[in-house]
This record gives C-alpha cells, structure tokens and sequence, in this order.
C-alpha cells in the first residue's frame, strides 16, 4: 500500500480520513444492521452497512457530512437501503443549510451505477440523491470526489455531474457507459471494452479534466484531496457545466457523428461557440411519444428546432402547460440515437426547453406545468458520446427538470412507452407525480437484460428467475407498480393507438396529479403500495438517519 494512498483506503477509513482529527461520527453504521432485504433471497451475502458510510464531523472546522461508497461491495452500486443512506443525509442537510446551519456535503464516488440486484430501486435512489443535491447547490458547493478503483459509472455519473466541484484522479474512470455495456449495445467496432489505452483516453481522469468535465485533477495523495476541498469549499462557483446549455448544445451539434471525435476536436468546438444551427431532416417515425404529444397538445406543431424532442404549450385544465416528448427520428445524423434514445442532442435539447419555461416564469406567480411524455428505450451508447460526456447531457435534463420543480412548476411524468436507465433519469423521474398506462409491452429498469446479465455474470433465464423474490429487477409496469413509484396505473384499450376515452381517462389522472401542487418527490414514500412493502426499507433508513443526525 502507498503511505498516504487515498484510493487504496476503504470507505470508512476514506472518510476518516477526510474530517478533521477526533471529530468522525458514522450515522447509521454496521452496529445498526439495517441492510439490504433484497440480496439474500438472491443468494448474495448482505452488508450490514450496505457498502455506504455516513460521517459527520468537521472539515477544517466546517461542519461537513460525508458520503462514502465502499466501491469493494457489490462495485458499490445503488440499491434500496444504501441509496437512501445518501439520500436520506443529503436531504437533512438540506434541512439544515435552509435554517441556516451550514454543512458542506462531500460525496466519494466509487460506484458501477445502480445495483442491477435491486435495479429499479437504484433508479429511483438515484433520482433523488440527484434531487437533493440540486436543492443543495443553491446554498453550499456539494463537492464529490472520485478517486479510483471502480470510478463512477450509470447513473451515479450522472449524479457526479451535478456537483458543483469535482476533484478526480488520473487512474480514474468516469463514465455513464462502461466500456463492456456499450460494446454489448453497439459492438466491439463501437468501444473495444479490451482496450486499456483506449478506455483510459476516453473516460479516465485526465481526459476528463483535459476536456473540462473535472474541475481538479489531483494525485493519490490524502492531503491532495483534501487541499482540493479546500479550495472547492472556498472557491466562487460559476454555473454548473449542467446550466451551460448553449455552450455544450452547440458542440454536439457541430460534431461529426459519423466519425470517431478526438479530444482536440471537442477542445475547438468549446473555445468557438459562434456557429449557425444546422438543418435537421425529420422522418417523422413513428412511436407511442409521438402518438400522445399529439394527442395531449391537439396536434400542435412543436416549438422545438430539434426532431428529436418534442415540445409545445397549450392550456389544459385551465391553465398553460408545457409538454414535451423524446421521440425517434430515422434521420437523425446522431447514428447511435436512432430509436428514441437520450443521447447528447436530446439531454441538452431537454435541459434547454425546461429551463427556458423556468426563465420566462421566474417573474410569474403562477408557473406553467411541465409535463414529460415517457416513452425512452434507453441513453445512447457510443464513442462519441462517452468521450463528449453523455452523462452531462443526461444530468443537464435532469437538473432542468428538478430545478423546475423546486422553483414552484408542477412536473409530472406520464409513461406512454419503455422508461430504461439513464434516459428515464433524465426525462422523466424528477416527476413529483408519475403515471403509467396499465400495459404489458411497457418495460421499466436499469439496464437491457442482455447487458444486464454480462455484467452480472448471469443468464438471462437466472435473472428472470431472481425476479419472481425481488420485483425490483423486472421489467413489466405491474411490478415496478408494487414498488411505490406510480401513482396510478391507466387502463386503455390501445396505448399505440388511444381512443378518446382512452385519453380522456389519462386526462383525468394528469390533472389530479398536476391539481396536487407537490414539488417534492415525496409522493413516492407514501402511496399505498409504497407503504405497505415497496419502499419499508427507505421510510426505515430515513427514520433513523433523522433519530441520528444530531
């Protein structure tokens, strides 16, 4: 072992090492033994941590919570109990910033993403971590850290991006995609998941930086990270890369999707932002988001000047809302966003329609409803978009739309179609309210079983079979219902092609969920489902964290 090495320290020991001398507290620690109820009906030996430590103390005299990912346990991925760990502790720290106790949150990320053991419960962990740190941004920097060994990946990359500081190593990765997932997606000519070079010049820590996806790029040293910090802590914080939509909307449009982009390339496109927006050619394809943007706006043409993205405003129920759907395009020059998937176009394109609305409202008392048509296969997998930064794009929209929603705009999510992984992420599960049509084509998770199985060293006839003990990792709306997640399940007679009464009935849930005037994502702990078993792990953990935190 290096001597003052921080990436070869456990999570525990990282965060000791973080907080001043003598002043560690562990909140919810091994002693408590809440730990995952979803891994031994699996087989899997549970952690009575579950791979997240949480530590207040003091760094440099300032009150600071710690949020460290034990990357040794299950690649520290993100299930049920450790996901509300952080979220639960982000959200009371939020507490205490708005009553005006300060306390810097500092996050070490070292994580594969969402544990594919409990799948969509690590979707919906992380969507609100991601929530809490918006809210957080807008009293003290949330610094995260990612050091090494497993890096941050899925959709814990995307929550890295929305940190006001990121501080990386070299040897790191950072990445939504891993190399492996987007060669089973799109093939080894896509991302040779063998190429050590390759892998390191894209997605490692010096890359990032040199592309200005980092802020800090600091040595395996303890007093490195912590000089980091300190300088993070203390720094005056510009816009989030996550704000700068313009900027990082008009490299992706100037990049040549056909070829492989090289860092210098994206380097010159950042450094000369003056260009003209492209024609874009629109097949018009059809698909179930496109179907109902129609139907929900009356057949309005979309203000959009992407193809891809869907948007329009129009009143309903009384009062003017803004609807806004991803749909597919067979001609979009984006070669690895053909069927509907998020993709670098589509993150930024979101952001930008979403946070337009919040602008031209800001003045307003009352604030236009934002409604997302979800029907997402899937993010983008590709080269170009790995090296570009898909995670920032994905994280754009969904700071877009969380940021919407705490400034006082109804958002509601209303799942037409697939609703898988990152993209569901970024469009859709900042939803204070979610409603699905009751449909047995709709799928719902983390990750395509083929991908899903490669990672988990499983067949896919043992992942189908892990799904009958644990319904997080289905992938049919029926189970994801019993987790707690939806308000209602919509029963139509064709979801491709609705009826008027069929649109109707979706009609009347959307206003019942928009009339509800919630801005949080709490709605989620507390439906029927939710209480009786699909989130007693989360309302558990947030119990005890609040009986602990002072």
């Amino acid at each position: 072992m290096l001597k003052n090495s921080f990436i070869e320290l456990k999570g525990r020991e990282r965060a000791i090492a973080l907080l001043d001398n003598g002043s560690f507290r562990e909140i919810l620690g091994p002693f408590d033994q809440v730990e995952s109820p979803h891994l031994a009906p699996q087989g899997i030996v549970p952690e009575s941590d579950d791979g997240v430590i949480i530590a207040k103390g003091t760094f440099k005299g300032t009150p600071a919570v710690v949020l460290s990912i034990e990357g040794l346990f299950q690649g520290g991925g993100i299930g049920e109990v450790c996901g509300t760990k952080i979220a639960g502790s982000l959200e009371k720290a939020l507490e205490d910033n708005k009553a005006g106790k300060k306390i810097i949150p500092i996050i070490i990320f070292d994580t594969g993403g969402v544990r594919l053991q409990e799948a969509n419960y690590g979707l919906l962990m992380i969507s609100e971590i991601q929530s809490a740190i918006v809210g957080l941004r807008d009293y003290v920097p949330v610094i995260g850290l990612i050091p090494g060994n497993v890096g941050s990946f899925g959709g814990m990359s995307i929550t890295a991006a929305l940190c006001s500081d990121l501080i990386m190593t070299e040897t790191a990765r950072f990445g939504l995609n891993g190399p492996e997932v987007i060669e089973q997606e799109a093939g080894i000519s896509e991302f040779n998941s063998r190429d050590r070079a390759l892998i390191w010049n894209t997605i490692g820590g010096k890359a990032r930086y040199e592309i200005g996806l980092v802020d800090q790029l600091v040595e395996d040293d303890i007093m490195s990270f912590i000089t980091a910090i300190d300088t993070a802590v203390h720094r005056e914080h510009t816009a989030p890369r996550t704000h700068q939509v313009d900027r990082f909307l008009s490299v992706a449009n100037r990049l040549d999707m056909n070829g492989k982009a090289t860092k210098d390339k994206i380097l010159e496109l950042l450094n000369n932002e003056d260009y003209e927006l492209p024609e874009f050619e629109d097949a018009k394809t059809i698909s179930r988001g496109r179907t109902w943007f129609s139907a929900f706006t009356h057949n309005a043409e979309s203000i959009s000047e992407y193809p891809t993205v869907l948007v329009a405003d129009r009143e309903f129920n009384g009062k003017q809302t803004r609807f806004i759907s991803v749909v597919p395009n067979a001609k979009n020059s984006f070669p690895r966003a053909l069927h509907g998937e998020v993709g670098l176009q589509e993150g930024w394109v979101l952001a930008k329609y979403v946070r337009e609305a919040i602008q031209e409202d800001v003045d307003k008392q009352e604030k236009r409803n934002i409604v997302a048509i979800i029907d997402v296969p899937s993010q983008a997998y590709g080269f170009n978009e790995e090296l570009f930064g898909i995670h920032y794009a994905c994280a754009a929209s969904a700071d877009g739309y969380a940021t919407a929603r705490l400034r006082g705009h109804s958002v509601t999510g209303v799942i037409v179609g697939n609703a898988i992984s990152g993209a569901f992420l970024a469009h859709g599960l900042q939803s204070s309210r979610l409603i699905a049509l009751n449909d047995d084509s709709i799928n719902v998770q983390a990750m395509s079983k083929q991908s899903a199985a490669r990672i988990t060293k499983r067949t896919i006839a043992e992942l189908e079979e892990a799904t009958k003990k644990v319904p997080a990792m289905a992938y049919d709306i029926h189970n994801y219902y019993s987790l707690g997640a939806l308000d209602v399940l919509v029963d139509v007679a064709d979801a491709d092609q609705p009826t008027a009464e069929d649109f109707q009935k979706v009609s009347e849930e959307l206003i019942k969920a928009i009339e509800a005037n919630d801005f949080t994502l709490g709605r989620r702990l507390t439906t029927q489902p939710a209480v009786e078993s699909g989130r007693k792990s989360s309302i558990l953990v947030r119990s005890k964290i609040s009986e602990q935190w002072n």
